[in-house]
């Protein structure tokens, strides 16, 4: 697999791990009294203890596989290989591709107003034998 399909791939995991550890946490978080207006939170039953002590385990254990796979993807980025000829060289070859895709994009004008200039002939020949047909002329 190519370095960029490893990036992709490793940032997909990140996205991934950080929803399940937002959505665990939210959903296993013990009830809390948000100000004095609420009424308490109802108590906690005594499985719902045991629940409580697992949860606290769980943000110590996700997060460290978020910076796990933050990590990893750090040592991916810095395994791509460095650009030759420095910063210079990169503006040189952008523009470079810059003119060259002008180039393309000019001629793909003058192919597209060919084509509709074509386009144009073949709705009148195709209108003239439409009006031929109906009018039962015989085509010139």
């Amino acid at each position: 697999m190519d370095v960029i399909s490893q990036l992709q791939e490793q940032v997909n995991t990140i996205a991934s791990v950080a929803f399940n550890t937002f959505g665990t946490l939210q959903r296993d978080a013990p009830s809390v009294r948000l100000s004095a207006s609420y009424p308490e939170p109802p108590p906690i039953a005594a499985n719902a203890a045991e629940d409580a002590s697992a949860f606290a385990d769980q943000p110590k254990l996700m997060s460290s596989a978020l910076v796990k796979a933050a990590k990893q993807f750090d040592s991916l980025v810095a395994g791509l290989p460095l650009p030759e000829g420095g910063e210079e060289a990169q503006l040189k070859r952008i523009a470079e591709l810059q003119a060259e895709n002008d180039a393309v994009g000019q001629e793909l004008q003058k192919q597209l107003e060919a084509a509709e200039k074509e386009l144009k002939l073949v709705q009148e020949l195709f209108s003239q034998a439409t009006d031929n047909c109906f009018n039962l002329k015989k085509p010139d």
